[in-house]
């Protein structure tokens, strides 16, 4: 199948809902917060990343920020911080440079590494849609964690690949039926911005339905 790109999800949406499938519905369905994800998405640490159409040249290196990408085939679209175009022979052409390259993205993250997969799975559909888009096999990435510092490896599977296609097709499934998942509470609430808004412990007892009629009832 196909997607339309009026039916394309946002890559970065993919980690919320593995953070919380409410959480992802009440910002990319319902549009909550969503001055808040902008300004999240737009801290220091993407500053550098994110300034598009700068290219750099580091030896047989092509580093490219701010890269659009996009899948047809998963129906996602989003913004790659960086794309290390690196010179292979089995690589593609790159508009206005010379030889063949591979790209590998790289994901910038402002914390340490997740307990989740979730930045595996968003820098892994960056990878796919670079290689719907090129034409080419992309064997890994790389996940940049400021907290501790450190730039890990990422080397894809086929089972993360297929995880990836599953994630992303009950996200369309929600998305489609402009559905928000019920309230599933635990300690990752305590962690979440929209706690004022999905009302976790609130909601756990009663229906949205129950609790704003007896709002406007008094």
């Amino acid at each position: 199948m196909a997607y339309n790109p009026n039916e394309f999800l946002m890559i970065s949406g993919i980690q919320h809902f593995l953070f919380c499938k409410r959480q992802w519905a009440l910002i990319h369905i319902e549009q909550q917060w969503q001055d808040n994800i902008l300004t999240i998405e737009g801290q220091a640490l993407h500053h550098k990343a994110d300034q598009p159409f700068i290219r750099e040249k580091r030896k047989n290196k092509l580093i490219v920020r701010a890269l659009p990408v996009q899948s047809h085939e998963l129906g996602v679209t989003g913004i790659c911080d960086v794309v290390e175009f690196v010179q292979h022979p089995q690589g593609v052409t790159i508009s206005g440079s010379e030889g063949l390259y591979l790209p590998f993205p790289v994901e910038y993250k402002r914390g340490k590494r997740k307990l989740n997969n979730a930045d595996l799975m968003q820098l892994l559909a960056q990878a796919v849609c670079l290689e719907e888009m090129l034409v080419c096999e992309i064997t890994h990435g790389y996940i940049y964690y400021n907290e501790t510092k450190t730039r890990e490896k990422i080397i894809f599977t086929a089972q993360q690949r297929e995880q990836l296609k599953q994630v992303v097709l009950e996200m369309q499934h929600y998305f489609a039926r402009k559905h928000t998942p019920k309230v599933k509470t635990g300690n990752f609430c305590k962690k979440c911005s929209l706690q004022h808004i999905c009302m976790p412990m609130l909601m756990s007892k009663r229906s949205v339905k129950s609790y704003i009629k007896g709002v406007i009832e008094g």
